[in-house]
């Protein structure tokens, strides 16, 4: 079984690579390294290819025929003090094998790190090197150790340092190439939260920073929309007011039968998604539209149910020692009041009671309404706190609403600094307010 401290840095470096594949940045880095290594061992090959070209052509010919004259000058039998002479003047090493000599101009090449080779000797491809006299000796020839092998090795490392150098510079570049790219991310993350006042930076004048320039107007363009489809949505619900309050005295007048009744219930729910549409906008300005004051939960939970669900099945669940909290009773009411009548138009008599609950979560509170109904598809759950929308695509009257009471929550949670969640039960739904503590 893999230790956990392994599993999570599996787990780490499974993240770390997904990031490295996902990023434009690292993608054109590495293919920068992967262009420069590919180019330097086509370099170093057509190189190589080129001197044993040369070497065969030219340089083998030439070494073959000074080798030949060296070894006349050392003559037969092998004289020892020229052939010192000539490892003096040459940075060549000459080792003397034979029946009357056994000579090596530098016998503790070993410890220096050159030892010798037999099989240099005996290789076909290195045989042009090897002499043997008429007298049964062979002299050798091998090119002498490097007298500068230290500044050799400097050099090698001062290459390596300046390929690093230049990869850093080509990671910074293209760093600085794509950062309108990160710019855009931020200002595409901003737009979606709402934040059209926010315009990305204009960094630079080229195709990335056209782009930029095309997103801002973009974002201004549907800001402008918005802001025109709201106002005209409040513009007709603040004057739909009166002629409603109207027609609902007109209908007060009239003689009680079905028809009554229907018209009247048709007339409240105009007159409560007005009444919703005008509350949703005051809430747009989040903390700021709120009548704060410290709260016992507990108790406006109780309070609520019992003024207005006092004949419903609900069951109530709250968690004790709850400290009091900063809230507009007005809009936590609204809320309470709309998550109930959602679990009561979707709840199974059958199953028991609408559960209505609180408890504490670390340094929040949650408050919490289920129903024990069909729930909702998954692919339904992140939508339904958008205003007008209805998991019932069919909009029957039978299941009541306008697809606000949601939206509302969500937004007198948001103004309240907390969040709104929901969740299938199983059987049921459950929706969950999520309050902060006062700090």
């Amino acid at each position: 079984m893999t230790p956990p401290h392994r599993r999570g840095w599996r787990a780490r470096c499974g993240r770390a690579g997904r990031r490295l594949s996902h990023s434009l940045k690292w993608r054109l880095v590495g293919l920068f390294l992967l262009l420069a290594l590919a180019t330097t061992i086509t370099f170093i090959a057509g190189v190589h290819r080129m001197l044993d070209a040369a070497w065969d052509g030219y340089g083998r010919p030439l070494t073959t025929d000074y080798l030949d004259l060296l070894t006349a000058e050392i003559g037969t039998p092998p004289d020892t003090a020229k052939a010192e002479a000539l490892t003096r003047k040459l940075p060549i090493r000459i080792r003397i094998d034979g029946p009357q000599v056994q000579w090596d101009s530098s016998p503790d090449s070993t410890r220096r790190g050159f030892a010798w080779r037999p099989d240099w000797a005996d290789s076909e491809a290195h045989r042009f090197h090897v002499r043997t006299l008429a007298d049964g000796h062979r002299i050798t020839y091998l090119l002498a150790p490097p007298t500068h092998l230290v500044h050799t090795v400097s050099f090698g490392w001062a290459t390596l340092g300046v390929l690093l150098l230049l990869t850093l510079a080509a990671w910074a570049y293209v760093r600085r190439l794509l950062r309108p790219l990160d710019d855009i991310r931020e200002g595409a993350i901003r737009f979606g939260r709402g934040d059209f006042a926010h315009r990305i930076a204009l960094r630079r004048d080229d195709e990335l920073g056209e782009l930029a320039r095309q997103v801002n107007t973009m974002a201004g363009d549907i800001h402008g929309m918005l802001e025109a489809k709201r106002a005209l949505l409040l513009a007709i619900s603040h004057e739909l007011r009166s002629p409603l309050t109207r027609a609902r005295l007109n209908a007060e007048l009239v003689e009680e039968s079905d028809a009554r009744e229907a018209l009247l219930h048709d007339l409240a729910e105009m007159r409560d998604m007005v009444t919703d549409l005008l509350e949703s906008e005051r809430l747009a300005s989040g903390h700021a539209a709120l009548h704060a004051e410290p709260t016992d939960l507990n108790a406006l939970v109780s309070d609520t149910v019992a003024a207005q669900f006092a004949d419903r099945p609900i069951r109530l669940d709250p968690a004790p020692g709850l400290p009091a909290l900063s809230l507009d009773r007005v809009r936590m009411k609204l809320l309470l009041r709309n998550l109930l009548d959602n679990a009561l138009r979707h709840h199974d008599s059958a199953a028991g009671a609408v559960e209505a609950s609180t408890r504490r979560e670390g340094d929040r509170v949650v408050l919490a309404v289920r129903d024990h109904g069909p729930g909702v598809s998954p692919e339904q759950l992140a939508r339904l706190t958008e205003p007008f929308h209805r998991a019932d695509a069919a909009r029957q009257r039978s299941t009541g609403g306008v697809g606000l009471g949601l939206h509302l929550c969500r937004l007198v949670a948001e103004a309240h600094g907390g969040t709104l969640r929901i969740a299938n039960a199983e059987p049921g739904l459950r929706v969950e307010a999520v309050l902060p503590l006062p700090t």
